[in-house]
């Protein structure tokens, strides 16, 4: 991989990305009319890493479950070559690159899956300037100037781009989310699931996605500064939205689950969805609609500043101090 420096030039090379006026006069939407139309011919998917067990589920989903009929995992790059064979044996993906270029002009959509945010966008670009929609899995990108301009190039060229955490982009989610209508003003939240400090895939990048996404969908509102409290494996953080509401973050390490606590005029509650679990997906639907229509389900300004508040909490580690997260204009 490229340093940040020169990955930085290579995605601003020529693309101005401050300048409004260079975006693509091609629509979002009228690049995939033909594809929506003529879905009877195969929809080939290809994936950008295998490390993660979730290539797999990919191609479970597409290939073996068939959750979505005229669609198929068709290619696959692994990180090694052992990898992408499991990811093949294990979710029936036909083929194997050795060069993830090599898939160029030979997918319909793109999925890029690696276990460290660091290595999500370079490899994509190729394929946003081809205007081949592209999902990438959580965290979109582990810094947020990069990802900004990486969206900005995919804008420019007319490409769908968009990133979720498959627990905050849930059916349960949005049905939490009706709930709160009727609870009131909400002045603070307890969040609590996996993060590790400490991992070897970017510590608070890996699994804080799925810890602090589900309040921004919940609430929709900025968070704009953060604190972490370090403990060992013990720790936690908090957030301070812009209404004042505070948001305190517990890091389990014994069990994987989030769970999710409110304040109101009763005391203290649990968000609990009642919505029936339904396959495929909330994820998976979103995703695939985009891969067909272009319709991008969130704003790009949304992904960003989860990533802003990833970089935030990463930032605090070593200050020990609150840190501002820096709005999209900031970045």
């Amino acid at each position: 991989m490229q340093n940040r420096r020169s990955f930085i030039n290579k995605l601003s090379k020529g693309s101005a990305l401050s300048a409004i006026a260079l975006y693509s006069p091609v629509s979002l939407f009228s690049q995939f009319t033909t594809k929506k139309t003529t879905m009877a011919k195969p929809f080939k998917i290809g994936i950008i890493g295998a490390e993660n067990s979730h290539t797999a589920g990919f191609g479970k989903l597409f290939n073996i479950e068939k959750a979505f009929p005229g669609m198929e995992v068709k290619y696959v790059w692994g990180e090694t070559e052992e990898f992408a064979k499991i990811a093949m044996e294990k979710g029936k993906i036909p083929k194997m690159v050795k060069d993830s270029n090599d898939m160029l002009g030979k997918i319909d959509g793109l999925i890029v899956d690696h276990r460290h945010g660091k290595f999500h966008l370079e490899p994509a670009i190729p394929f946003i300037k081809a205007g081949i929609p592209t999902f990438i899995d959580k965290p979109f990108c582990y810094r947020a100037k990069e990802g900004k301009a990486f969206l900005e190039l995919a804008k420019k060229h007319g490409t769908p781009v968009t990133s979720f955490s498959s627990i905050a982009n849930s059916y349960a989610t949005y049905d939490i989310k009706k709930q709160l209508e009727s609870l009131g003003t909400i002045n603070q939240v307890v969040r609590s699931g996996r993060v590790n400090l400490d991992s070897e895939y970017g510590g608070v990048f890996f699994y804080g996605a799925h810890t602090i996404q589900p309040l921004l969908y919940l609430f929709d509102e900025p968070v704009v500064k953060v604190r972490i409290n370090e403990n060992g494996e013990n720790s936690g953080a908090n957030l301070i939205f812009k209404s004042g509401m505070l948001a305190s973050l517990v890091f389990t390490t014994k069990k994987y689950g989030w769970q999710t606590f409110v304040e109101t005029e009763e005391g203290v509650v649990e968000l609990k969805s009642k919505a029936e679990e339904a396959k495929p997906g909330k994820n998976y639907v979103d995703m695939v609609e985009m891969f067909k229509t272009g319709k991008e389900p969130r704003k790009h300004e949304d992904i960003i500043h989860g990533v802003a508040i990833l970089e935030a909490l990463e930032k605090s580690i070593s200050s020990g101090k609150w840190e501002n997260v820096l709005s999209y204009d900031e970045i």
